[in-house]
């Protein structure tokens, strides 16, 4: 947990006897059953009078805490003379405490963070809350990236208790915004302890339960030697202590077992899975480890990425159930707009004018909220202009009438008036890019089709991940596949394009089938060290295929193909290497347009989305006239283009009757009865 350098309050006991670390430890007993008393008398009372409890009083007295702050700020009061050894020791104890505060911030390695693309971000800003502070008060918040401004003079308040969306186009710097707050270059109050989840638990012979387990339990430890120093230090009437000692009063070592394994079993793993060494895990289900490390940790500002790329739709509901009742400070960005619904109570907005704009609500309040003050303000930007073209008109007619000067004269204070008080802003709305896939000539069914399809990756039967496959696709089909991670919705798809050969059984294709494909590895085509011109130049020196025949290619042409896909001006020219992951997908979006498929198969394709994107895709894949499958766990792209859902669990496709609403409620009971069913000893087994 950070620090906010109490060492000045010391100085009342500094020549006090020397405590015994035995009386030390009974004062602190003490002093914790009282906060504890007063706690249990202070909820008995506001239970009484039948008052809320406000979340933001949940963990710290904040008026005693700044009552103790004052004192030490006081600088009216007589200062006690220090010689120049006590001055040293009070320094060197100081320094310790400080090194504390820096190990407190945890989760994702910050240092790497700080010598990757960060070291060429340049923030500044002011902390307008207290270092004690649990609520987040940054002015004048600045951050330029490659020298290009993502945010000026803003203001940046996160309250304890709420949870933040951040909403932005891609490359607008999300993620740069991000890591600036866990590496405190954005300053921090000290005494906020921050895990920032950016990358996988490291691969180990320690199992993912173990590896969850340890991580709480070094916090419990780090907290312990904390209270210990304080103690030595300050005394037990730090302020900070009360909030040491709530957290480790929830941290049971007996209970360690079954609340880590709950936390797993949410986010998808099996029993069998947990005890399942790190570095025998894939990337994903390491992510997975990392999550469930964060989640159990619980600090008092916890940031995450994405944080649904690498779970399936189970896992996405459990993980939206999870964190809506998350009761410290939350901020996280999510190209899911059902996941933002589920878990915000605030969002950030990102604008292109590099502003940071604050919106009540979840991500469909915050559209509509949006979308109501932009019309407003588009009303009033209009009456403001046309009034001043009125006046100029006024003016302007007016000449060199001298009976009329007074009144020109007039009308232009009015203007200035205006204009000195500030006009309204023509609304800029985001930028949109609509794109499509071209059409190609219809092919007569059965376009794929599966005959009693068994598979499995060592071709040995008590491995099959699917057996007696039965089912046709044509360009019609609107087919979603749904299930659990490991039930095989990649594989299928690879076996729909002949990426592998099924075990048992026989898949006919269409001899004249093109598939367009999208997965993960997508971007492995791609050439980093080139521009996207430079690129398509190379791949297509020719020029493509169309329906009308091969038609030649220049730069112009070139780039109104990748401008239909959003990559304009200096990012047609950018080695792609430095593009987000956003505009990469949208290359190989494009790549994908070039080859006329007659299907398409989609494998996870909002993962580098932002939300105007899934949109702009959702469009394309609904304007299609090809057969589409798809993969996603973003429920709300699920529900505007698929026509079938398809189960894919226990080695076989089931339809599903209803809609993808009424999956994702049959996964939220389905985990609520498994999680009971499976944790009603003291642990996972």
């Amino acid at each position: 947990m950070g620090l906010f350098g109490g060492i000045n309050k010391g100085e009342e006991t500094l020549f006090a006897p020397k405590e015994t670390k035995e009386e030390k430890k009974a004062k602190a007993e003490a002093k914790r059953a009282e906060m504890a008393a007063k706690k249990a008398a202070k909820k008995g009372s506001e239970s009484e009078s039948g008052s809320d409890i406000s979340r933001n009083s949940s963990i710290l007295d904040m008026s005693e805490l700044s009552d103790a702050a004052a004192d030490v700020a006081d600088s009216s009061k007589p200062a006690k003379k220090l010689d120049s050894k006590t001055k040293a020791k009070m320094a060197k104890k100081k320094s310790a405490l400080t090194e504390e505060a820096e190990g407190a911030d945890s989760g994702g390695g910050l240092q790497t963070l700080e010598e990757g693309t960060l070291k060429f971000a340049v923030c500044t800003g002011v902390l307008a809350s207290r270092q004690d502070a649990k609520d987040i008060k940054v002015q004048s918040c600045s951050i330029s990236l490659f020298g290009k401004q993502l945010i000026e003079d803003q203001k940046i308040e996160l309250t304890y208790g709420h949870r933040y969306g951040l909403i932005a186009q891609n490359g607008a710097g999300k993620t740069t915004l991000l890591k600036c707050i866990a590496t405190r270059q954005i300053p921090i109050p000290a005494f906020v302890d921050i895990w920032y989840l950016d990358k996988e638990a490291d691969p180990s012979d320690r199992t993912a339960l173990e590896s969850v387990i340890d991580t709480v339990r070094n916090e419990k430890e780090r907290l312990e030697k904390l209270e210990e120093d304080i103690m030595s230090d300050v005394g037990p009437d730090d302020p900070r202590l009360e909030a040491i000692y709530d957290k480790l009063d929830k941290m049971d070592p007996t209970t360690f077992d079954k609340r880590a394994g709950e936390l797993l079993f949410g986010l998808g793993f099996s029993q069998k899975m947990m005890h399942r060494q790190t570095k025998d895990m894939s990337g994903g289900w390491r992510m997975r480890v990392a999550l469930a490390q964060a989640l159990f940790v619980r600090p008092m500002l916890l940031i995450l990425d994405e944080p649904t790329n690498h779970l399936d739709l189970g896992a996405c509901v459990w993980l939206e159930d999870y964190l809506a009742k998350w009761d410290s400070i939350l901020i996280m960005t999510s190209h899911s707009a059902d996941f933002l619904n589920g878990v915000c109570s605030k969002t950030y907005h990102l604008t292109v004018r590099q502003t940071l704009e604050l919106y009540s609500g979840n991500y469909a309040t915050y559209m509509k909220t949006r979308t109501e003050q932009e019309t407003q303000q588009a009303k009033v930007y209009q009456k403001e202009q046309d009034d001043i073209q009125h006046l100029q008109k006024f003016i302007r007619e007016c000449g060199t009438y001298s009976n009329l000067v007074k009144q020109a004269q007039s009308k232009q204070k009015i203007i200035d008036k205006m204009v000195e008080a500030g006009l309204t802003l023509e609304v800029k709305p985001d930028p949109v890019f609509r794109f499509m896939f071209p059409s190609s000539a219809k092919i007569p069914p059965p376009v794929l089709a599966f005959q009693n399809v068994s598979f499995a990756y060592s071709g040995k039967k008590e491995d099959y991940l699917y057996t007696g496959l039965e089912f046709g696709i044509d360009c019609d089909s609107r087919i979603a596949l749904v299930g659990p991670n490991g039930a095989g919705k990649s594989t299928l798809l690879k076996l729909m394009e002949q990426e592998i050969a099924p075990t048992e059984g026989d898949i006919r294709r269409n001899p004249h089938l093109r598939i367009g494909r999208y997965n993960q590895h997508s971007e492995d085509v791609l050439d980093l060290e080139a521009s996207p011109l430079e690129f398509f130049s190379a791949l297509y020196p020719e020029g493509i295929v169309t329906t009308e025949g091969t038609v030649k290619m220049d730069v112009e042409a070139w780039r109104g193909k990748l401008g239909v896909f959003g990559i304009t001006g200096d990012k047609q020219t950018l080695k792609i290497k430095t593009m987000s992951p956003g505009f990469r997908a949208r290359v190989v979006f494009c790549l994908m347009s070039l080859r006329n498929p007659h299907m398409l198969l989609l494998d996870e394709p909002t993962n580098p989305l932002d939300m105007d994107m899934i949109d702009s895709l959702a469009l394309a894949i609904k304007g299609f006239s090809g057969g589409v499958v798809l993969v996603s766990h973003d429920f709300r792209l699920l529900e505007q283009v698929a026509d079938d859902i398809w189960v894919c669990d226990e080695k076989k496709i089931t339809p599903w009757k209803g809609d993808i609403k009424s999956y994702k409620e049959k996964l939220r009971k389905d985990m609520a009865k498994a999680s009971a069913k499976m944790f009603t000893g003291t642990g996972v087994q």
